[in-house]
């Protein structure tokens, strides 16, 4: 039979590109101190855009972890089964070292280029990168127990993944998560009702309900419980030294928005064994160094996403034809483009100056620490907040086509709000800001004043943006009410300071004349006329 009709005017599809040729991400890899792994980004790159690694990725949240509560005997499991693709994924990520691996590695820019890697693998697949991302976090707050770090961090650092369930120290590799939440306090873990009763061998043992417990297969977690002394941290592990189960019970999996190749599940601690990390009663000051090294992963990961929605939107458009043009070449979705262009590459200039921020903070540097503590919350503020917005736009571009799955799109968009939300939602993020003001606005404003004397917008938006500090800093509760407004300012600023430094002019200068000039609309693809929209999108064609 005749065919009904030909296939024309579809975009081919975007496989077999290497995703690390970014300029953004190179740029900001190079001026972090990490220009010695550009090969590694470059094969990590590779086998991202390639076709296998993206069937990996949809196969994954297609085939989702199956709770397997008992065996067929009745005995108690508590295992989670996966996909296979979900474990050539964590191998990957694993043996390249997005983990805990920049903790062994003493070169200077080893997070940078750890963050670089995450940034690239996000955009294959962002489920599998919870574990990843906490196991790379529990390393600084383990390190409060000196005798549990000698244990276990040579195995959470070492570059093999090694799934299943067995004594940890048998193990040639681990996986780390964290155990927090609670139904009744969420974001208030001081609410936690979880206990932890002291034994003679100087271990706990915690009773109690987790709401959300993401990646429930690793094989040690960070837990938060009140002891004798008060909210505490221990380690729990899976499985204990004598090779039984721990009575951590999997009590369900959590049906998710997206995200949806992870497990998140609900757990009950049955006098499960744990071990103490820190001091009694400072359970939250111990976890919160796990909490802002996943608020790094958090930012990197918002960079990641728009990076991936934004070059299959650029791709799309230079392919598709409309009304007897190719739509890259009309006006409006030029303007568009560039717009969502200019979000992405200051998101991942932030990322990756955040990520050069810890290497100097992990080397002793105090003004990094300080700058790093309060510019993480900004970012993760800002930079989360704007991922979901960039995703639907970018969604948009491709029109019908990008509402299907094969698109992979939705999956994206889907993805998108996790990161606003883990590890604090907007006000939580937004009121941490103001409480590492305390001590770190002078840093935090000796950042921004770097980029002074480039652009006389920028110098207004510091000027106005010290003012509005300095008011705030006498009324508490205005403070407060008006925190996100103040968090948006301060994200703006640092981005405006760092694209007028080391960003493309053309991107630098549409950012200024948008984002801090008042000249913008609410929507993308308002940037205002005079943007050179040609050198700005043809940073994000693929090569």
């Amino acid at each position: 039979m005749p065919a009904t009709h030909d296939v024309t005017n579809q975009v081919p599809p975007l496989v077999g590109h290497d995703t690390a040729e970014d300029p953004a991400l190179l740029e900001g890899l190079r001026r972090e101190g990490a220009g010695w792994a550009e090969d590694d980004l470059h094969a990590l790159g590779a086998l991202a855009g390639g076709a296998a690694a993206q069937e990996w990725g949809r196969l994954a949240n297609e085939h989702e972890p199956v709770l397997r509560t008992h065996d067929r005997y009745g005995h108690r499991i508590d295992e989670v089964e996966y996909h296979p693709v979900y474990h050539e994924l964590m191998t990957v990520a694993v043996e390249r070292g997005l983990h805990a691996g920049p903790w062994a590695d003493d070169r200077k820019g080893a997070h940078v280029a750890r963050a670089a890697k995450f940034y690239l693998w996000g955009q294959v697949e962002g489920g599998h990168l919870c574990p990843v991302s906490m196991t790379y976090a529990v390393v600084p707050a383990l390190r409060h127990n000196a005798e549990l770090a000698a244990r276990f961090e040579p195995l959470l650092t070492a570059n093999v993944y090694d799934p299943g369930l067995r004594v940890p120290e048998t193990k040639r590799g681990l996986t780390a998560g964290m155990s927090m939440t609670e139904k009744q306090g969420g974001s208030d873990v001081r609410a936690n009702a979880t206990r932890a009763v002291p034994q003679p061998d100087g271990s706990y043992l915690l009773t109690g309900h987790k709401w959300f417990t993401s990646a429930p297969m690793c094989d040690v977690f960070l837990v938060l419980a009140q002891a004798p002394g008060g909210l505490s941290c221990f380690l729990l592990p899976r499985v204990l030294p004598d090779g039984t189960r721990n009575r951590m019970h999997l009590q369900r999996l959590k049906d998710k928005l997206g995200n949806r190749s992870n497990a998140s599940s609900e757990v009950e601690y049955d006098e499960a064994v744990a071990w103490l990390v820190g001091e009694e009663g400072q359970g939250v000051r111990t976890i919160i160094q796990m909490v802002n090294m996943t608020r790094l992963d958090c930012v990197i990961a918002g960079a990641a996403g728009m990076r991936a929605g934004l070059v299959q939107a650029v791709h799309h458009a230079t392919h598709r034809q409309a009304f007897g043009s190719y739509l890259v070449d009309t006006p409006l979705m030029r303007n568009v483009l560039a717009d969502l262009t200019i979000e992405s590459e200051a998101a991942t200039t932030l990322a990756m100056r955040l990520a050069g921020a810890t290497d100097r903070a992990v080397a002793g540097d105090e003004q990094a620490a300080a700058f790093r503590r309060l510019g993480l919350a900004v970012s993760k503020y800002w930079v989360c907040k704007r991922a979901s917005a960039h995703a639907a736009e970018a969604l948009e571009c491709l029109g019908g086509n990008g509402y299907v799955e094969e698109s992979g799109m939705p999956r994206l968009y889907r993805e998108a709000p996790l990161i606003s939300i883990w590890e604090g939602s907007g006000n939580v993020a937004a009121l941490d800001v103001l409480r590492a003001m305390r001590s770190g606005t002078e840093a935090f404003l000796n950042e921004v004043n770097q980029g002074a004397g480039y652009d006389a917008r920028l110098d207004a938006a510091i000027g106005g943006l010290e003012r509005e500090i300095v008011r705030l800093a006498a009324d508490p509760a205005a403070a407060q009410a008006g925190a996100r407004r103040l968090v948006e300012r301060m994200a703006l600023v640092l981005q405006g300071s760092l694209l007028v430094q080391y960003g493309h002019p053309a991107v630098a200068d549409a950012f200024c004349a948008s984002r801090l000039d008042g000249d913008w609309g609410v929507a993308f693809g308002t940037l205002p006329a005079g943007v050179d929209t040609a050198a700005i999108i043809e940073r994000a064609r693929t090569k």
